[in-house]
C-alpha cells in the first residue's frame, strides 16, 4: 500500500505496472484474502498496525476485482482510468508543438510499438497500453530469470524512456498544469 501511494505520486507508470503486479499477485492466491494474508502478507517485516492496513487494502482490492469481474483477468477499472489519463496525455504531447523532444521520442518508439501490434492480441489498445504491456511482460520474464533478446533489451529502454517522459509530463500537469497552446 505504501508502495502503490509513493509510486503514484512519483512515476505513474511504474504504480500501474506495480498495480497490475498486484492483481496478478491476488489472482496467484485466488483471490482468497485468508490465504493472501497467511501466505504473503505475513512475509512482510511490518507492524500488526501496517499487516492490518495492507489487508484491509489487498481486501478492499478482492472485492473490487471480483465486482468488476477481473478475477482472472482484466485491470481494475481505477486503473483503467489512468491508462486513459495517460493515454489522452500522450495524444496532446505527441499533436502539440511545444513538446519536440516528447514528440522525437515517440517517433523513436512507434516502430517498436507497430511491432508489438503485430504479435499482440489486442491490435485495439492504445499505444500507452502496448507501451505498458511491454514493460510488464519483460518485468515478468526477469521475475522468472528468463532471458531477454538484446532487441528486446534496446525496444524496452526505448520505450521506457517514453514512458518515463509520459509520467514526468504526467505529474507535471497534475501539479501545474501543462501549456498545449501555441
Amino acid at each position: 500500500m505504501y508502495i502503490s501511494q509513493q509510486l503514484r505520486k512519483n512515476n505513474i507508470a511504474e504504480y500501474l505496472l506495480y498495480m497490475w503486479q498486484v492483481e496478478d499477485i491476488i489472482r496467484a492466491y485466488g483471490c482468497d484474502m485468508g490465504t493472501l494474508r497467511r501466505q504473503y502478507i505475513s512475509q512482510f517485516d511490518y507492524t500488526d498496525e501496517q499487516k492490518e492496513e495492507l489487508t484491509d487494502w489487498y481486501a478492499n482490492l478482492i472485492r473490487m476485482l471480483t465486482q468488476e469481474g477481473c478475477r482472472e483477468q482484466g485491470h481494475l477499472q481505477i486503473n483503467k482510468i489512468v491508462v486513459q489519463d495517460l493515454t489522452e496525455l500522450h495524444l496532446r504531447l505527441v499533436d502539440s508543438p511545444k513538446f519536440p523532444f516528447y514528440r522525437a521520442e515517440y517517433y523513436k518508439v512507434l516502430p517498436f510499438i507497430v511491432e508489438l501490434r503485430k504479435r499482440g492480441s489486442h491490435p485495439d489498445e492504445s499505444e500507452v497500453e502496448t507501451c505498458l504491456n511491454a514493460l510488464y511482460g519483460v518485468m515478468m520474464l526477469r521475475l522468472q530469470k528468463k532471458e531477454i533478446s538484446p532487441d528486446t533489451r534496446h525496444a524496452i529502454e526505448e520505450i521506457s524512456t517514453l514512458m518515463g517522459m509520459l509520467s514526468d509530463y504526467y505529474i507535471k500537469d497534475k501539479q501545474e498544469g501543462l501549456d498545449f497552446e501555441d
